[in-house]
């Protein structure tokens, strides 16, 4: 499922989205940026890579589960991925730094609010999916449900 811009009871399911092409796709923050969340978003991009015309960002949700996620493999895999790491703690979900949404940009991303100018900017839009979602996005550029691409990296 998928919250729809500018609310969060505003869903649909990820499969009926995929005419929605994404300009930035973001997983962490506070929400959902435990080792967990960033681990099976990284088997989801494991041998995969980010779509050339989007960017992807990854927030740990603290310090702690940087350097996890780091020991892991998970970041490493994420970079080899093309994604880039953000510092952890608040960012670009509440519109504070790097990943700033740009006056019509769309962005997927794993926070909690969607609502307008809540990235930063009136005139961009926000989708609110969980980390897999998020994770087989980036790598489509468009809204994508994450089923097959899950059932393939448990293989």
């Amino acid at each position: 499922m998928v919250a729809k811009p500018h609310q969060v009871d505003n869903v649909s399911p990820a499969g009926g989205l995929s005419d929605i092409t994404v300009n930035q796709f973001l997983i962490g923050t506070c929400t959902n940026g435990r080792l967990g969340d960033l681990q099976i978003a990284a088997r989801v991009l494991r041998g995969k890579h980010v779509s050339p015309d989007s960017r992807l960002l990854v927030l740990p949700a603290s310090r702690d589960i940087l350097l996890e996620a780091i020991s892991d493999g998970t970041i490493p895999m994420r970079i080899d991925s093309g994604a880039i790491i953000l510092p952890p703690g608040c960012g670009p979900c509440l519109g504070a730094h790097q990943g700033v949404l740009a006056p019509g940009e769309k962005c997927l991303s794993t926070a909690n609010r969607n609502f307008k100018g809540r990235m930063g900017c009136t005139e961009a839009e926000i989708y609110l999916a969980s980390p897999q979602t998020v994770a087989a996005s980036a790598i489509t550029g468009v809204i994508t449900d994450p089923r097959e691409m899950l059932h393939a990296a448990v293989k």
